[in-house]
């Protein structure tokens, strides 16, 4: 399983070979990054692939120095309120 960043389609995408198999998707308002949307094919599901979606838009945030705003529910309970992501929220 590859996690990349995409940049050019505002996402975190997971790849199994080819095939894309989840997405976290970001909008940029230039304040920050706002996570609307994690989704992973459900023949995936129990792998942890949406946490390292989430986890790879926080790696990115970090190295462009912005701020993310976890509105999708899944990066909303991933992240608020936990001390490692406050560099970021």
């Amino acid at each position: 399983m590859q996690i990349v960043f995409e940049p050019e389609h505002f996402r975190s995408a997971a790849y199994d070979g080819e095939t894309r198999v989840g997405v976290a998707e970001i909008e940029d308002t230039r304040e920050c990054w706002v996570i609307t949307h994690t989704e992973v094919d459900p023949a995936y599901g129990g792998q942890g692939i949406a946490r390292r979606l989430i986890e790879g838009v926080v790696a990115e945030a970090r190295r462009a120095g912005k701020k993310i705003v976890p509105l999708c529910s899944y990066a909303d309970k991933m992240m608020t309120g936990k001390e490692e992501y406050r560099d970021v929220l």
